[in-house]
């Protein structure tokens, strides 16, 4: 990385004061899987990369009860998809870690990179806004919780200030009766990105009625896409295979898919539909608890 000056601090502290001190001119890296493909294409060009590799104490993944799952910045994709208490408590979360990339690349990937690049045609935001986690960004004032409804704003633009770094993700504790369903499409081969990723988490009464359902739409446009008013007609309700279809086509005709090389928009919308459909009927019929 000729030109280009590594920085190396060893607290979450530094690394702040690192990013305050250079600003536009600084990149964090953790992983690198993703940068480093940016750096080398020289679609980014900083004059300084300030590497978290050594800092300490961020690559945790705990369970704690009445808060729920804490996945460290640091922590690889990899020790995300294996760790016992992520398969326990959220399965669909290890499952959605285990079809990012390749084993390899999940070795190297980071959770907090993952979420930081706000890669639209990544898995895990897709499931992760469905499950209503929350970033906890840290800067000089301190630090701050930021919903994942709220943190990716555009392709590769988050709600993290210039001189914040994400320091880890929280997943909240959900209804024991929820079930949850990730269905990833893709159209070039089995490693590949999500042409379209739909995630589905539906909690229903013991009387058949719909408490709450929530579908998230990923690698269709720039954020997680999800529609409040077509969730809102399933409470109360029975999600049957017409209801189910409503939902489903109110998504395909609202969201604003991208056309890349993966699929054109006209696709993504159909696939749009598919999918969401897809994942509902998957989540009742079992899905992860």
């Amino acid at each position: 990385m000729l030109g280009i000056d590594i920085l190396e601090p060893t607290t979450v502290a530094e690394a702040i004061s690192a990013l305050s001190e250079h600003g536009d001119e600084a990149k964090v890296i953790a992983g690198g899987t993703a940068l480093v493909l940016m750096l080398k294409n020289r679609l980014v060009s900083p004059d300084y990369l300030i590497s978290l590799g050594r800092v300490e104490g961020l690559d945790y993944i705990r369970y704690e009860s009445g808060t729920g799952l804490r996945i460290g910045a640091l922590a690889t994709i990899r020790q995300a998809e294996m760790s016992p208490v992520v398969r326990e408590h959220f399965p669909v979360l290890a499952e959605t870690f285990g079809k990012v990339a390749s084993v390899r690349v999940r070795h190297a990937a980071t959770v907090g990179g993952n979420m930081a690049e706000a890669d639209y045609a990544s898995d895990p935001p897709c499931v992760l806004v469905a499950l209503r986690a929350i970033a906890v960004a840290e800067g000089p004032n301190g630090s701050r919780e930021i919903p994942l409804t709220e943190f990716f704003k555009d392709f590769y633009e988050t709600a993290l200030e210039p001189d914040e770094i994400l320091r880890e993700v929280v997943v909240p504790e959900a209804s024991k009766s929820a079930k949850q369903s990730y269905l990833k499409y893709v159209t070039r081969s089995s490693e590949d990105r999500p042409c379209i990723g739909a995630c589905a988490w539906v909690d229903v009464g013991e009387d058949g009625a719909c408490r709450e359902l929530r579908v998230t739409l990923g690698a269709v446009s720039g954020t997680p896409q999800e529609f409040a008013e077509a969730e809102g007609w399933a409470k109360g309700q029975r999600l049957g295979p017409d209801l189910i279809r409503q939902i489903a086509e109110h998504y395909a005709e609202n969201v604003d898919p991208l056309s890349d090389m993966r699929g054109s928009a006209w696709y993504r919308r159909q696939m749009a539909s598919v999918f969401t459909r897809r994942a509902i009927e998957d989540a009742l019929g079992g899905g992860n608890a």
